[in-house]
């Protein structure tokens, strides 16, 4: 016993440390094969099955290089106790298909050759049948208790179900193990893709066991990835793209209906994650009937979703609410915003594949999406149908503009929510109708810059958790400079926009902001350099900070674009303006410069 703990306390310490742990290795590593091999006893079952785990995490910890040469005899006697009789309740079999895998994501691509010892018995136990006995129930079963402590039996009306349970976990270790199998190998798991496929599709429902149900949903995009990448390389064995369709036509079809039936709102949000990554690797392979049964699913999710937290307001008004009831409703609806979090994501996604294909499928949704904007709603509610207004807007551009006069006053009204997220995406929003709607945002122009103007002058705008909604805020009023100079005060706007140059925080953003910068130099020099070049100053010390910078706030081609943009103004503004602006520099700053310029 005391062996035992010791294993479990070196497996943990290994875990955490990582790589630190190769230190310890070589003292360590001899005494755990030295058990592995000789602790064959009956009586000693648990403590081989403890070398097992610490072993594979030691070898995980230390990585490849380290671990390789002992691996090599680790995998031989597991092997060959792979190829012997073991018992039923032998705790090794759960413990051995836990340590293939991990000599699996230690090994990478080096375990390939042991996958066809590892797979049979992985799929025979992932494949074993719930040990299920029915019978009636009398008055004293009402708790549920079952004198045999491996069996949980539940009591449904006049009858009384029992399940074996170590059974079911040694299924739900399986299916664990098959999809950490596909995600580790990638391409190198195509041989086994169509009998892993048909085992986990119909446990995508397999309502005994929680765990065995969310490993199959996992597993599902890591299959498609697999097909998907051994086709572009040519490691499929011939098939093509047609296989992948094949492949999406049975995975895809049965996530949604899971979608419809599934009772765990936490495995729901797990179906949607699946569903979503299943979508971006199918991508135009799905058809119109799929993507609307997806849709149709998600519309019921948000019915369902929106009626748990109707009932939920009920609960909290209850006589009996305390403390307790309080915490759980809290934790609920957390899991509710996780499932609002995989729509927007899926719906993102969706709008991304087919563009303005999705329009008649997001006119459905809009009546779903529009009471989502109201203030009574949780930001996440909030911040999710506006992102998915966002993507609409993005990637339809033409064809959203009919939508702006229903989201645009509520992406307005939430520039001023108390959440930063929920600003963030309504700020961002903004930006893409300022680039992408021509006149149809006119209208809505002066009351955008006065809700972006508050967004950026806020005392704490530049704390952490405001950073990113300041930084998407500046790259919507640079969009209003750019695109609807004509109807702005620029003389107001322009130097309002340079002031907050550059922005740090969203570097994806950052990106575009300063090619922007760059590109409306290029059109319109004379707006942008102001009166008597008086932004020349502000322009050039923005250009050196991101030069200096590196690659963080700007792409190579932004960079090469500004060097080119300097060379210019020095080639063409007086003297005495080029002097006076360089003294205007930080010394490191003139450095940076000096070094660009004459490179």
């Amino acid at each position: 016993m005391v062996q035992e703990a010791a294993l479990t306390a070196l497996a943990s310490a290994a875990d955490s440390s990582q790589e630190h742990f190769q230190k310890y290795y070589d003292a360590v590593m001899p005494y755990l094969k030295a058990i592995l091999m000789n602790a064959t006893d009956k009586s000693n079952r648990m403590l081989r099955a403890k070398s097992m785990e610490c072993i594979s995490l030691v070898g995980m910890a230390v990585g490849k290089q380290k671990f390789k040469d002992d691996a090599k005899q680790v995998m031989e006697v597991l092997m060959t106790l792979q190829g012997s009789q073991m018992e039923a309740d032998d705790p090794i079999t759960s413990y051995m298909l836990q340590a293939w895998a991990r000599l699996c994501k230690c090994l990478g691509q080096d375990f390939l050759p042991y996958m066809s010892v590892v797979m049979p018995p992985l799929l025979q136990s992932a494949q074993l049948k719930p040990d299920v006995s029915v019978t009636s129930a009398g008055p004293e079963d009402e708790n549920g208790e079952s004198d045999d402590e491996g069996v949980e039996t539940i009591t449904l009306g006049d009858k009384r179900i029992g399940i074996r349970t170590s059974l079911l976990e040694e299924k739900a270790t399986a299916c664990n193990m098959l999809c950490c199998y596909a995600d580790e190998l990638k391409e190198g798991f195509f041989p086994w893709i169509d009998q892993v496929t048909t085992t986990l599709v119909p446990l995508i429902k397999f309502y005994f066991h929680e765990e065995v149900r969310k490993a199959a949903i996992s597993a599902m995009p890591e299959l498609l990835r697999s097909a998907k990448l051994a086709i572009e390389k040519g490691q499929a064995q011939g098939r093509d793209k047609s296989y992948l369709k094949q492949l999406s036509d049975y995975i895809v079809p049965a996530l949604v209906e899971a979608m419809h039936k599934e009772p765990e709102p936490q495995i729901c949000a797990s179906i949607l994650e699946s569903l979503n990554e299943s979508i971006q690797l199918s991508g135009t392979l799905l058809d119109q009937n799929q993507v609307r049964s997806a849709v149709e699913g998600v519309k019921e999710v948000i019915v369902a979703s929106t009626n748990r937290r109707i009932e939920r307001t009920e609960r909290a008004r209850a006589e009996d609410f305390d403390s307790e009831e309080e915490e759980l409703l809290r934790e609920e609806n957390e899991q509710e915003d996780e499932i609002f979090d995989q729509i927007g994501d899926c719906l993102g996604t969706l709008v991304k594949t087919f563009k303005t294909s999705f329009i008649p499928f997001f006119d459905e949704l809009s009546m779903y999406l529009t009471p989502m904007l109201g203030k009574n709603k949780s930001p996440e509610e909030r911040r999710i149908a506006i992102c998915i207004f966002d993507d609409v807007a993005e990637h339809c551009r033409e064809a959203a503009v009919r939508y702006y006069d229903t989201y645009l006053p509520s992406l307005l009204e939430a520039c001023m929510s108390e959440n930063p997220d929920v600003r963030q995406a309504a700020v961002y929003g903004i930006g893409i109708c300022a680039e992408c709607g021509g006149s149809a945002f006119r209208p809505h122009t002066g009351e955008a810059l006065s809700r972006l103007y508050n967004v950026i002058k806020h005392p704490n705008a530049l704390d952490l958790d405001n950073a990113m909604a300041y930084d998407n805020a500046v790259s919507a009023l640079g969009k209003i400079c750019r695109f609807h100079r004509d109807i702005i005060d620029v003389s107001q706007v322009i130097p309002a926009w340079l002031s907050c140059l550059p922005i740090k925080n969203d570097l994806i953003e950052a990106k575009l902001v300063h090619e922007q910068l760059c590109v409306m130099l290029e059109q319109s020099e004379r707006e942008l350099l102001g009166h008597n070049n008086q932004y020349l100053p502000k322009i050039v010390s923005v250009f050196a900070e991101i030069l200096c910078a590196g690659k963080d706030l700007a792409t190579e081609q932004t960079a090469s674009r500004m060097v080119n943009l300097l060379r210019q103004l020095q080639a063409t503004l007086p003297p005495s303006v080029l002097a006076s602006t360089w003294s205007s520099l930080q010394p490191q700053q003139q450095l940076a410069l000096q070094s660009v310029l004459s490179s």
